[in-house]
């Protein structure tokens, strides 16, 4: 008999637990969202496992400290039992992301896109999105010793298209050469 083992619902991560604060089993996470707000109207959060694992938890209570929000779990009350949680990703269904505007896209998205020039000439694939506090960078890996990496500027990545898994670019002379 040739049983289907079903995919596992794909998952968006909204944060990253760095470590334990007080005395009642809270932790402080690193924001791997745009939509903050987006901890009021969730109940559930998903746990990621380094192995894989995913364990569904009940958000308690949620507040920022700084650009990091503070999480509190149903369940999870000392520092012991929320130090398991370090170094977790939390993270709800793709399903449940926030609606971009036409034209947007997550970073996510854009990992695994091939990129191809306007002639056609394959550069390669994303494999990073790099936030360098101005104009976002993407990296692609052209080969196995190579990477280049690409402004995300608009007059160079002149086409998006996350559906395809698709990015075209017009580089300026001597860019995909560095």
């Amino acid at each position: 008999m040739n049983e289907r083992q079903e995919e596992p619902e794909p998952l968006v991560a909204v944060a990253r637990g760095v470590r334990t604060r007080g005395l009642k089993g809270e932790i402080v996470a690193d924001l791997l969202t745009d939509f903050p707000e987006r901890f009021a109207e969730t109940a559930t959060l998903i746990v990621l496992g380094q192995d894989g694992t995913r364990e569904i938890v009940e958000l308690e209570a949620h507040w920022f400290q700084k650009d990091r929000v503070v999480l509190k779990f149903r369940g999870y009350d000392t520092i012991e039992t929320a130090s398991v949680l370090l170094g977790r990703e939390f993270a709800v269904p793709e399903a449940d992301r926030i609606p971009l505007e036409e034209g947007s896209f997550y970073q996510w998205e854009l990992l695994g896109c091939s990129v191809e020039t306007l002639s056609g000439e394959v550069v390669g694939k994303v494999t990073e999105f790099l936030r360098t506090g101005g104009v976002e960078i993407l990296v692609v890996t052209a080969d196995e010793k190579r990477e280049v990496l690409v402004p995300m500027a608009e007059s160079i990545v002149v086409e998006i298209d996350v559906a395809k898994k698709r990015i075209v670019l017009d580089p300026p002379e001597g860019l995909l050469e560095l």
